[in-house]
């Protein structure tokens, strides 16, 4: 009856041994196993064993992504302080087995690795940013982003992590140079409205100026042309003049008549028409006979002008 009882015991202690050595590792784990304090294998999700009271879970590693929000300062080369706010998102960089050990041995703790890896980020950042001026900070962010990521990558894959994103989503300034920042702004704005309106003014004169002279242009041919057609119209006036003049002085010769009558009804229709039109001005006129021979004899003389100008 005792050695049953022996037995029984045995059997449960085996039972219970052969329980101990079952391990359930969780979905987006990885669990480390050592004996003797020395690396030995890897246990992946799902249920494992393991040898009772020989191998021992050194660490259970997470393959899934980490993030980690990051709040610091940097200062430009112009002085002047940025704050930075931004989330980095990492992982594991596979599941094999090396990379497990990289990530399981390399650091004492979590604590440690999560405070390499922030300082080591905000270093690289500062360094960058020490280099640009203050003004450049805004429009560089994807360029801080990109500069990051080609630095840390090598210390990263060392420690058997990778860097799947970087996100600055914040950047900031003292209030100081905030304020400054939005007058340059404004008096940026208000330099490119005064050249718009000075250009718009330049060119409302521009055009009235070029719409005077195309006015003063057509006002011009206008009146050229108007003085073109008085003379022409002058000069027909005086060659039916002369016409008529020469008609009715052969009309004279062929009745026998002296040709200076014509001459003389030239005269009286001239002070008739001086009296008719003149509308009160005072006309000097030598009414003398010799005035008179003067005077066609003048017109005579312009008359001949004309006649030799026309041929």
């Amino acid at each position: 009856m005792e050695f049953i009882n022996v037995q029984l015991i045995v059997i449960i202690l085996i039972v219970l041994t052969v329980l101990s050595g079952l391990r359930t590792v969780k979905q987006g784990y990885v669990d480390v196993v050592t004996m003797f304090g020395k690396y030995r294998r890897i246990l992946r999700p799902g249920l494992n064993f393991k040898i009772p009271f020989l191998e021992k879970i050194a660490r259970s590693v997470s393959i899934q992504n980490k993030s980690v929000e990051l709040e610091f300062q940097a200062v430009t080369q112009d002085q002047a302080n940025v704050y930075f706010k931004s989330m980095l998102l990492f992982s594991v960089q596979n599941e094999d087995e090396e990379t497990i050990k990289k990530v399981a041995f390399k650091f004492f703790s979590e604590k440690d690795l999560m405070q390499a890896l922030v300082r080591t980020i905000e270093g690289t950042i500062r360094a960058y940013v020490a280099t640009k001026r203050q003004s450049e900070i805004l429009s560089l962010r994807r360029e801080i982003v990109n500069f990051v990521k080609d630095e840390i990558d090598a210390s990263l894959e060392g420690w058997g992590y990778h860097l799947i994103d970087l996100q600055i989503n914040d950047i900031t300034f003292d209030k100081v140079i905030l304020d400054s920042m939005s007058r340059v702004v404004a008096s940026h704005n208000l330099k490119a409205a005064a050249e718009n309106e000075g250009q718009a003014l330049l060119i409302t004169k521009t055009k009235g100026a070029e719409a005077e002279g195309n006015a003063i242009k057509i006002s011009a041919e206008a009146e050229r042309e108007a003085a073109r057609l008085r003379g022409q119209g002058v000069a027909l006036f005086r060659q039916e003049v002369a016409k008529g003049m020469t008609e009715a002085a052969e009309q004279l010769k062929q009745a026998n008549l002296d040709t200076n009558v014509i001459l003389f009804s030239m005269w009286t229709e001239a002070i008739k028409n001086f009296a008719e039109v003149g509308k009160g001005n005072v006309i000097f006129l030598d009414g003398s006979s010799s005035g008179m021979q003067q005077t066609m004899k003048q017109i005579i003389g312009l008359m001949r002008a004309e006649q030799l100008n026309d041929k």
